[in-house]
């Protein structure tokens, strides 16, 4: 099962990555130690050429890390015929529990990654770098989830038995299964929808209303609604969107959506939702960077394009989730 040509790739990636996260990490400190951007002196020059040298490192190392999440769930849900009672990831993941602990690391990385590169391009992007020292302080909260990632990663392949017999969706998300899965799958339908289109509804306005004035606050207030609807919307999949999409009434798995049987819309599904959330996150946390001034214009120019992005991803999450609803036969109210 190790010899797997997805278990293989994450595997050497992630060792990969963590190696040269590692060397960013020392060597960002030494940087972090000795940096004075009012010296002119030859080591600060070198400093400001390793500097250059490490963002690129860790841009590409985290590249690869984001992709690796879609990697990781494409490869776990390929695994799942080798285990008797695993029809989709969900199975698979439960023959050994660790992969659960490997997909949230993955799921933290995936924004963590995502603010550092935006924090560099920021930084790369003014003559001055006045943000070397809240990068380089943040790298090693970034290189311990690359860690843990790649630690949890290998516990799960390694762990993995193909003579198990392990529980699949049907007995985790199903009300009677208990838990927080349990629990989700037992939201009644009605209340389910009115929150997470209500949720939805406000996050539209205040992108909408961000894009028409530059308040800061409005921005901070987005920030706050952007990281609350995405648990709001993960448990919308679980109550009701996965039964739509599946047209079944007690279907409720999040992982089957990413099976060839329902055109693999898990990914569309997911990938606009978390953009949608890290875009119109983005606005509120990084406005402090508009009191730099070698960082206003730049920030004022991307703020609007962040704030496009997360508009149309989503517009895209809320079409995916609603078309098989408005598009399907099946009724679910009566149900709820």
């Amino acid at each position: 099962m190790i010899l797997h040509p997805g278990i293989l790739a994450l595997l050497t990636g992630s060792g990969i990555v963590l190696l040269l996260c590692l060397y960013a990490s020392v060597t960002g400190a030494r940087i972090l130690l000795r940096w004075d951007r009012s010296s002119s002196s030859e080591l600060q020059y070198q400093l400001e050429l390793r500097t250059v040298l490490v963002s690129t490192l860790v841009r590409y190392a985290l590249a690869f890390e984001i992709l690796s999440g879609i990697l990781f769930i494409y490869t776990v849900d390929d695994l799942h015929p080798l285990f008797v009672g695993a029809m989709c990831a969900t199975g698979s993941l439960n023959a050994n529990p660790v992969g659960w602990n490997a997909l949230l690391v993955k799921l933290a990385i995936w924004f963590v990654a995502a603010l550092w590169l935006v924090l560099n391009r920021f930084d790369e992007q003014a003559e001055d770098f006045p943000l070397v020292r809240v990068k380089y302080a943040l790298l090693p909260l970034v290189t311990y989830l690359v860690g843990l990632d790649c630690y949890y990663q290998l516990s799960y392949f390694l762990g993995l038995q193909p003579e198990v017999i392990t529980s699949c969706c049907g007995a985790l998300f199903t009300a009677s299964g208990g838990g927080l899965a349990g629990e989700l799958a037992g939201l009644p339908a009605k209340p389910a929808m009115i929150a997470f289109y209500g949720g939805a509804g406000v996050l539209l306005v205040l992108l909408m209303a961000c894009l028409v004035w530059r308040s800061g606050w409005l921005r901070l207030l987005l920030t706050l609604v952007a990281a609350g609807f995405l648990p709001l919307a993960l448990a919308a999949v679980i109550s009701f969107i996965s039964l739509y999409i599946y047209q079944m009434p007690s279907h409720h798995c999040p992982f089957d959506l990413f099976q060839g049987h329902y055109h693999f819309i898990g990914y569309p599904l997911y990938l606009s939702l978390f953009a949608a959330v890290l875009y119109g996150a983005l606005p509120g946390l990084f406005r402090p960077l508009a009191r730099h001034p070698s960082l206003a214009t730049a920030l004022y120019e991307t703020d609007r394009r962040w704030l496009w992005r997360a508009l149309v991803a989503l517009l895209i999450f809320l079409a995916l989730a609603t078309a098989p609803a408005l598009l399907g036969q099946m009724v679910l109210i009566g149900y709820g």
